[in-house]
């Protein structure tokens, strides 16, 4: 496998959108950007955009983060019922929060599952496309791909590395993409 024919690298920058993120947005213009709804203190995400309270605020920076020329993702959780509002602010993409789907992996998949692809197919009815992250690693990610429908890309960072140190960075890579392949 040829990595360099498989992979296609583009700048995502995640972040709470406050002054200090919009005002880096404005000046690295990444290819995506994902809103999250935690504060810049937090250590990590552990839940999505609330878009029904949170649709006015983020119809505004959405239209500021698309001024500058970039795609846009919310972070949400599998809830369909978030979908509408998500797609109302002008988002590209919805990032789904898979944290709850990793955690009862080994348990209850199929069950955890549900969510996620019925969350894909509201996604899909508002012409959204849509990512997903937080937890996937070698273990959940296939059975994940191969059951949530439309999804274009993942986010994969601590696992990722975690692997990297084990197997090697481009032997990683390749397991990753080999989980993701139809």
């Amino acid at each position: 496998m040829d990595l360099k024919e498989i992979v296609t690298t583009e700048l995502n920058v995640e972040g709470y959108p406050d002054e200090r993120f919009i005002d880096l947005i404005s000046k690295v213009k990444p290819h995506q950007v994902t809103l999250v709804p935690d504060p810049p203190d937090a250590l990590t995400s552990n839940s999505g955009w609330d878009t029904v309270k949170e649709k006015n605020f983020l119809i505004d920076i959405v239209g500021q983060l698309k001024a500058y020329g970039c795609r846009v993702s919310i972070f949400l959780n599998a809830e369909p019922y978030l979908v509408e509002n998500a797609a109302a602010t002008g988002c590209d993409r919805i990032e789904l929060y898979t944290e709850p789907y990793a955690a009862h992996y080994h348990t209850s998949k199929e069950e955890y599952i549900k969510p996620f692809i019925e969350t894909a197919i509201e996604a899909e009815k508002f012409g959204l496309g849509l990512n997903a992250g937080h937890d996937l690693n070698l273990d959940n990610l296939q059975y994940f791909k191969s059951r949530v429908p439309h999804l274009l890309e993942v986010s994969i960072g601590h696992a990722l590395v975690c692997d990297a140190l084990y197997y090697g960075l481009e032997n990683t890579i390749g397991m990753y993409l080999r989980k993701l392949k139809d």
